[in-house]
């Protein structure tokens, strides 16, 4: 995801990049010919980047550049998504870091640090002082309870708890 003008320049960038590397990968038919196998994929990975890249453009693009005049949607896909969520508001709300953190009355450092960690050092009342801020509401919102996933879980923890006991079970014995 695309978090600023920078960031966008340089996705830019790469854009043309990579269009010149599959632009010579097109031009070196000895290569090609040579190992047609690995040429694909190499050709798939580049040109995977670059719709990845073209996605992130045009949704940045499409952010700084919709009206105030009315709300704007932005889906959600899951709980771990809400940190995109509340960049790509202050995106479209054309908001800079330091405004937002004007408004909330706090540094524009701590705006920087939440967006590059996206929102993982945020407590959460800085991230609904921050939903607040820019607008952002749940409508018609609907929580699914996976219960499989859940028990899934609790395996996982309890083997990770497992391994940690003998680890240092082990090193207290050493």
């Amino acid at each position: 995801m695309i978090k600023s003008e920078l960031e966008y320049k340089v996705s830019q960038e790469w854009v043309l990049k990579f269009k010149k590397s599959l632009a010579a990968m097109e031009e070196d038919e000895e290569r090609k010919k040579k190992d047609f196998e690995r040429w694909e994929l190499n050709r798939g990975a580049l040109q995977c980047h670059l719709d990845k890249l073209h996605e992130e453009i045009t949704e940045y693009e499409q952010l700084m550049n919709c009206e105030k005049k009315q709300p704007i949607k932005i889906k959600v896909e899951n709980f771990n998504k809400l940190p995109d969520v509340l960049i790509k508001a202050r995106i479209a709300a054309k908001l800079s870091q330091k405004e937002l953190a004007d408004v909330l009355g706090i540094s524009q450092e701590r705006i920087k640090e939440c967006e590059k960690t996206d929102y993982q050092c945020a407590s959460f009342l800085e991230i609904l002082s921050v939903s607040e801020a820019l607008g952002v509401e749940f409508k018609n919102a609907f929580v699914e309870v996976d219960f499989d996933e859940i028990e899934e879980f609790k395996e996982v923890a309890l083997e990770w708890q497992s391994q940690q006991q003998k680890k240092s079970l082990k090193s207290s014995t050493c």
